[in-house]
């Protein structure tokens, strides 16, 4: 009995945790949990989460506070990417890859790419070395190149072909050294591909930079894809390479370098999910020619059964609204006659608002914007209501006698609602004469300061 007992046990703990990623943050952090994603394309799967533990050592005589947590992997849980997030500020992450091996990392949480360090993980030690080491000797080669752009008349040839000789050799060593490993297509994919010979003119250097970019890269590599090093990459070229201070030039640069990046993705599975996250990356910046180019006529070029109704909708209204846009017209009953956005042309300014009588934050605001416009002749204001039924709506307003007033029947269903993207109240865009929306106020605050600049 005692030996069958002790074999359920054996078998019982082979099926548990079977490798740990075991990590320490110094200066510790404030915050109680750490979460594990597995990184899948452009997106991060939730694997499981664990408590972070604060303790106390004693480093050169010094107390010294470190935060540090355990995760348990199972058995079969995949080999690839993964992350641990330990924030909510942009960067509170450190990527990693799990092999099936045992991984244990220090870093400091407020730099964490430029501080991590492994002590135990194989494959993440000799990838963490290989890039180091690499990246060292290509930027000797590298400042050997600038200095022949920056003064053609200099002759580092021998020089550069030295520089040169011993990058190829570190490279070679790191290749083979990972040969056989997960790693290992990680750090050929690195590799920049470097002219045999010294280039002479910032054109030719340009030139070749942005034709050998991606000669290493293999796009349709799996692994490669469920990483963040493909996007990393792509985000580099894109925003890196190719640049110009003249915004016409620029936007050209930027429509060439996304043909070339997607005309290299041949699973269309990978190619949606790369023009989502580009789709993304250029509203950060409010790039309206570049959004409307990927939604347009990269987005809509893709397979029907790929293309997500939804998504295109939510952005095609996202981006009629944007600063730079003509607002969407619309048009509503106003005294028993039909009155129109587009047709208002007896102000400077005009001021919309989307609030509802079920906001209470509304209500409070309302009345102050109200009070703070006054009877100002360079701006008229448009309230539409996002309402259920009128009964309220229809005695506030009388409040409001300088308003347009606009009965916004199906609160968020609203078909203006819903054109101009409205998700919370209040809701300020500013129009100019022509109806262009030149601000987009998030509070009233922002309202009366930019009102007071015109």
């Amino acid at each position: 009995m005692k030996k069958i007992l002790a074999f359920v046990f054996l078998i019982s703990s082979s099926i548990q945790a079977q490798y740990t990623i075991n990590g320490s943050m110094s200066p510790a952090v404030k915050s109680d949990w750490i979460i594990l994603y597995e990184i899948e394309s452009t997106k991060l799967n939730y694997v499981q989460h664990s408590k972070i533990k604060l303790d106390t050592i004693n480093a050169q005589g010094e107390k010294k506070e470190i935060a540090t947590f355990l995760f348990e992997l199972p058995k079969d849980t995949r080999i690839g990417a993964y992350r641990i997030s330990y924030g909510i500020v942009e960067g509170s992450f450190v990527d990693f890859f799990y092999t099936k091996e045992n991984i244990h990392f220090n870093f400091d949480p407020e730099s964490p790419e430029e501080s991590i360090i492994f002590t135990s993980s194989k494959e993440n030690i000799l990838y963490q070395e290989s890039i180091a080491l690499i990246s060292k000797e290509q930027q000797k080669l590298d400042a050997i190149q600038n200095r022949v752009l920056l003064n053609p008349s200099l002759n580092l040839n021998s020089a550069y072909k030295k520089a040169l000789n011993s990058l190829n050799s570190i490279q070679k060593k790191h290749i083979e050294a990972s040969r056989g490993m997960y790693v290992h297509t990680f750090i050929n994919a690195f590799l920049k591909k470097n002219a045999t010979e010294i280039i002479t003119t910032p054109q030719k250097y340009q030139s070749h930079l942005m034709t050998t970019f991606f000669n290493h890269i293999d796009f349709s590599d799996k692994k490669l894809i469920n990483s963040p090093f493909l996007t990393n990459k792509i985000i580099e070229y894109l925003f890196s390479i190719n640049y110009s201070e003249d915004t016409k030039t620029q936007n050209n640069l930027f429509k060439k370098s996304i043909d070339l990046v997607l005309s290299k993705i041949t699973n269309l599975d990978y190619k949606e999910e790369i023009i989502a996250f580009l789709i993304a990356k250029f509203e950060t910046i409010n790039a309206l020619k570049i959004l409307d180019y990927l939604l347009e006529d990269q987005y809509k070029k893709l397979p029907l059964p790929l293309q997500k109704e939804e998504f295109y909708i939510e952005k095609k209204n996202l981006l009629a609204t944007q600063i730079g846009r003509m607002a969407p017209d619309f048009s509503w009953k106003e005294n028993g006659e039909i009155v129109a956005l587009s047709k208002l042309n007896k102000s400077q300014y005009y001021l919309l608002v989307f609030w509802s009588t079920e906001c209470s934050h509304c209500l409070r605001e309302i009345p102050q914007l109200d009070q703070y416009l006054g009877i100002n002749k360079k701006i008229t204001t448009i309230a539409i209501s996002l309402e259920k039924n009128d009964l309220n709506w229809k005695i506030y307003k009388k409040k409001l006698q300088n308003w347009h007033h606009v009965f916004g029947e199906g609160k968020w269903e609203n078909k203006i609602v819903k054109t101009y993207n409205i998700n919370a109240t209040p809701t300020y865009f500013i129009l100019d004469s022509t109806k262009n929306i030149i601000a987009k106020p998030s509070e009233l605050e922002d309202v009366k300061t930019f009102i007071e600049r015109l």
